[in-house]
């Protein structure tokens, strides 16, 4: 507001001072005009003969002024005026016409020619009071203009400011809501672009500073979700290990198993890394070698808990067909790990050649009684679980460019499409993204 009145009074001050002072210049000088007129208009009308005593009949004096004839010597012979003639009547009968002042009154003074001489002067006048209350009456006027417009400057800038005010205190509060937390807090747009612009760079860094702490957060609870079971499984073969006389085939397990956990850690961090663009791992592992790796860890698992790990395909016909080892095992193992916790009977692990992609079935004889589309959702678990595995496994199947599913509930079926990075009679391989 301060601003805008600010503009509005220059404004004014620029405008007003310079047209009132034309206005009082010109009704200064209109009024001398007036009265030149008046004593030219006399003049004409004077005769000669006044001299000796002829009667001048002068027309009417301006309204409020007064309108006489002098002769040479400066005395007042008709009209009204001053009985001896000042300066103005003296510089009129030398033959000049005169416009100023003298005393209170405007004066404009004009000779009376004759014969190529001065025969007299006619003096007209008005008070300057006059004048100057309609000076100051027009003055008058243009203050109450110029108030109006400053009054209707304020009411105008007083809802300008609350129309440029509520986004930014808007902006304000949802800033305090982030501080105090409030990650989800968007500022809505307004009608002014530049707050607009700040408004979406604040949503943008906000949307950013959430991803940041999102990843961060899935990171932490991947991790710990899915390095339990190796780490419980690393010290069982450890404590086994010092059981036996010769500790090297322990060992051996144990560094393998070291170099899954390892694997592991590379596969989270890189899911964590993502900044939101699916981009496919390069197919390094043979499926036949795959399926025999994942059937070796977790057959003897299966084992303990007296139940079955069956396995099929994955035989000769895919030993060149190659995917993305280190995410593909991670989400079989989340499968099989899912099947053996939450699962019952028999588990069987299906590898299907779709052609362009491969179908990696995860099946038991248990059944799945929650809507097969909330069971990614972080979070949320139906055994007793802690909600990650499947959502975590759902995102690495996203970041190999596959897709992960429940294609049956009864019984419990989960299926991982992947494409797959094998040369089919010369075509190139069909590691692109499946949709």
């Amino acid at each position: 507001m301060r601003v805008a009145l600010t503009a509005v009074l220059v404004a004014v001050v620029l405008l007003a001072v310079p047209l009132a002072l034309a206005i009082r210049s010109t009704l200064y000088a209109g009024q001398r005009d007036t009265l030149e007129r008046a004593a030219l208009a006399a003049a004409v009308r004077v005769s000669p003969d006044y001299v000796s005593g002829d009667p001048v009949e002068l027309p009417h004096a301006p309204a409020g002024g007064r309108l006489g004839l002098y002769d040479p010597r400066q005395r007042l012979r008709a009209g009204d005026g001053p009985a001896a003639g000042e300066d103005p009547v003296r510089r009129a009968l030398a033959g000049q016409v005169v416009r100023g002042r003298s005393g209170g009154d405007l004066v404009a003074a004009v000779p009376v020619p004759h014969d190529e001489r001065v025969i007299g002067a006619v003096r007209a006048s008005s008070p300057v009071a006059a004048v100057r209350d309609r000076v100051l009456a027009v003055w008058a006027a243009l203050l109450g203009v110029t108030a109006a417009a400053v009054t209707v400057a304020v009411l105008v800038a007083r809802r300008q400011a609350r129309v440029l005010a509520a986004p930014l205190e808007n902006l304000s509060r949802h800033c305090r809501a982030v501080a105090e937390g409030d990650l989800n807090a968007r500022v809505s747009p307004s009608s002014i672009a530049e707050i607009d612009q700040v408004a979406r760079t604040h949503n943008t860094m906000l949307h950013s500073l959430s991803e940041l702490l999102r990843r961060e957060r899935d990171f932490t609870a991947n991790a710990s979700h899915q390095l339990r079971t190796p780490l419980a499984g690393l010290q069982l073969i450890l404590e086994a290990g010092l059981d036996r006389k010769d500790a090297r085939p322990a060992l051996r397990e144990a560094l393998a198993a070291t170099g899954r956990l390892n694997d592991t850690v590379d596969e989270l961090l890189r899911l964590a890394r993502t900044d939101g663009m699916t981009r496919a791992p390069v197919p390094d592992r043979p499926v036949a070698r795959l399926v025999r790796d994942t059937e070796e860890r977790w057959h003897g698992l299966f084992a303990q808990d007296g139940r079955r790990l069956e396995v099929s395909g994955g035989g000769r016909g895919t030993e060149e067909v190659r995917v993305p080892g280190g995410p593909v095992e991670e989400i079989l193992a989340i499968l099989l790990d899912n099947a053996r916790v939450h699962g019952h009977g028999t588990v069987r692990l299906t590898v299907r050649d779709l052609d362009e992609a491969l179908a990696f079935d995860v099946t038991d004889e248990g059944r799945v009684t929650e809507d097969p589309a909330r069971l990614f959702e972080r979070g949320r678990s139906t055994g007793g679980g802690s909600g990650i595995g499947l959502a975590l496994a759902r995102d690495l199947a996203a970041r190999l460019g596959g897709r992960l599913s429940a294609t049956r509930t009864d019984p419990a079926t989960f299926t991982l499409l992947v494409p797959s990075g094998e040369q089919r009679g010369g075509r190139s391989d069909g590691s692109g993204a499946l949709r």
